[in-house]
């Protein structure tokens, strides 16, 4: 029997953004922050991110104490500190490591427009280094008042310090090679966390940001690759407890490469693949 054709139907609107617009979205989202908000405003909102990210950290330890199977730790610790990234993304909180996406897909964009003023310029430089350090003091604050308030016990002291001994680990290579490997961990893991913010921001509905950030995040924590804020986190954490590697060595070697590898990779992993490939759609489009 040959059916009729069926009459066109009305599909519900596509509930995620293509990725060509992506990127357009975080630039728009990176040039409102900088030129709107006050450095007050920054520092708020940057602060809160990082208590935030502590309590990701903490979550993360929390639930994978006392878990022998390696694979499943490093997906309980995956999923719960995906929780701190859930936060910032809902709640519009600053954090480092995704304006190394949005700022950097700013100043593209206005290459694009060939628009260029010191302005912007000194406006992006003061979102970043106030978001960096609204971070390191949200993080500091939260893992003050855990340590004052709660006691986990000693299978979570021995967690968070095999985290944070892991995080440490290149201060043993030290040296160039040390700090190279750290910076390039820096590299991957912005990758991982950029593209978890690339595709929060094209998901349109909660469970279509939800599901991606968990997903990447997860990705990342297995991977063990370093992040400037979850580094302050762990970082604040164990510092209380008289167990941490000092405040000195764990921003010299955990914290700081960290943080050049993260804008290296958000930048070269995420904001400038995805501006030349909406430079060439855009382009195609012309064409047809």
């Amino acid at each position: 029997m040959i059916h009729a054709a069926q009459p066109d139907r009305d599909f519900p609107a596509a509930q995620h953004l293509a990725p060509e617009v992506v990127l357009i979205e975080m630039a728009e989202a990176g040039s409102k922050r900088a030129m709107s908000l006050t450095s007050l405003q920054v520092l708020i909102l940057s602060t809160v991110a990082g208590g935030f990210i502590t309590i990701g950290a903490l979550f993360s330890t929390l639930i994978a104490t006392g878990t022998e199977n390696e694979g499943v730790k490093r997906l309980l610790e995956g999923f719960g500190f995906s929780v701190g990234f859930f936060l910032v993304v809902l709640s519009g909180a600053l954090l480092f490591t995704e304006v190394n996406v949005e700022l950097p897909a700013t100043m593209l964009s206005r290459k694009r427009a060939g628009k260029s003023s010191s302005s912007i310029r000194s406006a992006i430089l003061r979102l970043w280094v106030l978001a960096a350090l609204g971070n390191m003091i949200g993080a500091f604050l939260v893992g003050q008042l855990v340590s004052y308030t709660q006691s986990y016990g000693a299978g979570y002291e021995e967690l968070l310090s095999e985290v944070v001994t892991s995080k440490m680990r290149y201060q043993e290579i030290g040296g160039f090679e040390g700090v190279l490997q750290a910076v390039l961990s820096g590299v991957m893991g912005n990758w991982l966390v950029g593209m978890a913010a690339f595709l929060a921001t094209m998901g349109r509905t909660i469970i279509g940001k939800f599901i991606p950030v968990v997903v990447v995040v997860m990705a990342f924590v297995a991977g063990g690759f370093l992040h400037s804020p979850a580094n302050m986190a762990y970082l604040s954490l164990i510092q209380p407890l008289e167990n941490g590697p000092g405040w000195g060595d764990g921003l010299a070697w955990a914290v700081a490469p960290a943080a050049v590898g993260n804008i290296i990779g958000a930048f070269f992993l995420v904001a400038l693949p995805f501006w030349i490939a909406s430079n060439r759609n855009q382009d195609a489009s012309i064409g047809g």
